[in-house]
């Protein structure tokens, strides 16, 4: 059997469409050159200012203006520069008098001031290169900064022309105009690694095994250990990052396994706010806001993220964030970015059909939410009358073939979607700027929004794409996300942009619908397309079979997702505790509480202060966590000595942290030697070992308000404006995943995931113990209260 679904009908809505051939032909390609020539315009100009940074034009014009000065008048002081300068203009021959004169000056001071300007443009890219590369501030306080740190700050704050660039805001950087000047990932000593390693292996082994994971490692440093790491340095030397290639290529797109659930994560939208209940009008406004993003992001107009208003942070994982997809391959996948001339629309998905739908007018303005509203409540009626008719077919479920195996995907995409309508409508569909899919269900409870929004139906989710927007019935919202482009924090950064925009340009009126932008006019608009899809009966087949695999994947998944609003961020600062560390140390305490042992355990730090920096592996589990862990079970301990041993577990664990970003991790380094190793044909056990271990416990936590200015989540009217955040699989299938949120001072949000089929793990009985923990732990703070109190009295 094959058929091929119907083209779109004439589009039922208040708005004016345009159709090809409607308009004078040289009408179309003014404007096609027009938006041409500002795409280019837009390029060229970021290209210069991003050449230029830390100076900028008006610093070259200053120094020729300077040396012009110099050589017109006849300053004193100035006069052995003056007579240098002249020195020089003899060398340009050229006629005597008034305008030849003025002329030579004017030679002579471009020559100066372009050789002073690159100069200097060097001099400061470098010292701003050599300051970011000092850490100290990571381990102090803002309010406690030493002040050598402050003199570090100012320094860095005068040549990245931050002082200038507040007074002057069309001198404010781009969001990438600090890349050439970050330092670059520095390669750890050997010794510190290997010691580092097996320190954070001690509570996991007995006495034995680490005697022999010690020797392993011995031989390790005897042998091919400093050859591995002379290759290192050397690719530190030429590579942007010594690590994040390898990353991406071994980790994620060499990985054979479906990337649901396996790779991709989820992001909730807001916690327990909802502007609106009109479904089309929610995805309008956050289309809009997605859209604007991803031009600022093309204009270089997105400030770039910077750490106490002084320390920039590497952007380059922007790039990708839209118009990106991942092509399976046979033995390994690709990623490819679409440019934005050919990135101009949105893929949209009603009840199985695809859409496609241009997201710019006939005068290259964005569709605005009145408008986009309007297009997707005309999709969502043509969808719906489609399905009401029988028109619906195995094309419905075609987005289960991207929840199998890549090997298995590939094959069938070469097989299914290499030529024809089927190779248009997918290329129409990667080339997307994002997924916008129209959900005909709702979920109350967040685990199961949450669990909906991982791995869908077996149907509903096209993997592939970098970004994928689920909105439902009630105006709810979340997304799925692929992740080897880039990590958590930039679809953070993009929600909380989103947000913003709803909340500050109140997007919604009254009833809920999208209301007309002030001012605004939209001219013609090109029509939705429903994309046509050629169904064999054996391709047929295939998607039955991949809908029958992903629903039993995802069956597996057993995902809990809750609010503790017990305590949050507020009440562990006023114990002098990092937030961070503390919950890590319930996680330990829970998970005892749970399995009755320790486990190896995963939390993601970034390595953004850095080029083209992303993750490293921080190791919560030390021998000071342990020690806090064993005294909260046991009754005869002090609450006091509790609480000594939380600090001192707390301290261990942030120093980790901080030195994971600093660029002193040790998983990354034993990542690369591995593939170091691998690429010369060596075998080491040591290495094998180190890399093979399995991640029992692994846990991140995603960011809230990385947007500077915003407005503060922790107050009343606000605080349910945060989201959720958002989760993963678990990294073993005989262990937890968990993610944590601290979006404001009075909660905390957990993600936690497992698989059925391990019969040792159950994620609500975790949840549990995690709150039971952060109960005792708490307890222990207030008993220790009481009990000074009580001293007190007594004297």
């Amino acid at each position: 059997m094959a058929e091929a679904r119907s083209a779109v009908k004439e589009p039922r809505v208040d708005v004016l469409y345009f159709e090809e051939g409607q308009e004078d032909e040289w009408k179309v390609g003014l404007r096609a050159l027009r938006r041409s020539c500002v795409r280019s315009f837009y390029k060229t100009r970021n290209l210069i200012w991003n050449g230029l940074w830390p100076t900028s034009s008006w610093n070259l014009l200053v120094s020729v203006a300077v040396v012009s000065l110099l050589m017109i008048t006849d300053f004193e002081i100035c006069q052995s520069i003056n007579d240098k300068f002249w020195t020089l203009g003899e060398y340009v021959y050229i006629g005597r008098g008034p305008p030849y004169f003025y002329l030579k000056v004017l030679i002579v001071s471009l020559l100066v001031g372009v050789c002073f300007f690159v100069s200097l443009l060097h001099v400061r890219r470098y010292l701003l290169r050599i300051l970011l590369s000092y850490k100290g501030w990571l381990h102090e306080t803002p309010k406690n900064q030493s002040w050598t740190t402050l003199a570090w700050g100012a320094c860095v704050r005068i040549i990245c022309g931050q002082t200038l660039s507040s007074l002057v805001p069309a001198l404010s950087p781009g969001t990438y105009s600090f890349q050439l000047s970050l330092p670059r990932m520095p390669v750890p000593s050997l010794d510190d690694t290997i010691r580092q390693f097996l320190e954070s292996m001690k509570p996991l082994l007995d006495k034995e095994e680490y005697e022999t994971l010690q020797k392993q490692a011995k031989h390790f440093k005897k042998t091919v250990g400093p050859k591995l790491q002379r290759l290192l340095y050397l690719k530190s030397w030429w590579a942007s990052n010594y690590i994040t290639d390898w990353w991406e290529k071994y980790i994620y797109l060499m990985n054979r396994s479906p990337i649901a659930i396996n790779c991709n994560y989820y992001c909730l939208g807001n916690s327990f706010w909802k502007p609106t209940h009109v479904q089309t009008a929610r995805a309008a406004a956050k289309s809009y806001a997605f859209m604007s993003f991803k031009r600022k992001i093309e204009r270089e107009q997105v400030p770039p993220l910077v750490i106490r208003n002084t320390i920039p942070i590497c952007m380059h994982q922007y790039e990708r964030l839209f118009a990106t997809v991942r092509v399976p391959g046979e033995d390994f996948d690709e990623l490819v970015h679409y440019d934005s001339s050919v990135s101009k629309h949105i893929v949209v998905r009603r009840r199985g059909y695809f859409y496609k739908l241009d997201m710019f007018d006939t005068m290259g303005q964005q569709l605005s939410p009145l408008t986009l509203e309007q297009q997707f409540a005309w999709i969502i009626e043509d969808a719906d009358r489609k399905e009401a008719e029988g028109k619906g077919s195995a094309a419905s479920s075609l987005g289960a073939f991207t929840a199998l195996d890549r090997s298995d995907w590939a094959t069938k995409r070469s097989k299914y979607m290499s030529s024809g309508v089927n190779q248009d409508s997918l290329d129409i569909l990667s080339k997307a700027a994002f997924l916008v899919i129209l959900e005909t269900c709702e979920f109350d409870n967040l685990s199961d929004r949450a669990k909906y929004l991982l791995h869908g139906s077996g149907s509903s989710h096209w993997f592939d794409k970098s970004l994928s927007m689920f909105v439902f019935t009630d105006g709810k919202f979340g997304y799925n996300v692929e992740h080897s482009w880039g990590d958590a924090p930039v679809v953070a950064h993009l929600q909380e942009y989103a947000c913003t925009d709803e909340v500050e340009e109140q997007r919604y009126g009254p009833d809920g619908h999208c209301v007309p932008m002030e001012g605004f006019v939209q001219a013609a608009i090109k029509a939705p397309v429903s994309l046509e899809w050629d169904i064999s009966e054996e391709m047929d087949e295939d998607i039955h079979d991949a809908v029958a695999f992903a629903i039993k994947n995802n069956d597996d998944l057993d995902l809990c997702v809750l609010n503790h609003d017990a305590y949050g961020k507020g009440f562990v600062k006023k114990c002098k505790v990092s937030p961070d560390a503390y919950l890590q140390l319930a996680l330990q305490l829970a998970f005892y509480m749970d399995e009755g042992k320790f486990a190896l355990t995963y939390e993601a730090s970034m390595t953004r202060l850095y080029l083209a920096g992303r993750t490293e592996t921080v190791r919560p589990l030390t021998q000071d966590s342990c020690d806090f862990v064993r005294a909260m079970m046991e009754d005869n301990r002090s609450a006091e000595e509790k609480i000594r041993l939380l600090r001192k577990a707390s301290d261990a664990h942030t120093k980790l942290y901080k030195g994971c970003m600093s660029g002193k991790g040790w998983d990354r380094h034993l990542f690369a030697l591995y593939v170091a190793c691998k690429g010369l044909n060596y075998e080491s056990e040591f290495l094998h070992h180190a890399l093979t271990h399995p991640w029992t416990l692994s846990t991140s936590q995603t960011p809230q308000q990385q947007i500077a200015g915003n407005r503060s989540i922790n107050t009343m009217e606000h605080r349910d404006k945060a989201s959720p955040g958002g989760g993963f699989g678990p990294v073993s299938d005989e262990g937890y995943g968990v993610c944590y949120m601290l979006p404001e001072d009075s909660r905390f949000f957990f993600h936690v995931s497992s698989k059925h089929s391990c019969p040792s793990t159950d994620s609500k009985r975790f949840m549990s113990n995690i709150f039971k923990a952060l109960a005792e732990m708490k307890k222990i703070f207030t008993d220790a209260e009481e009990e000074a109190q009580a001293a007190k009295k007594k004297l």
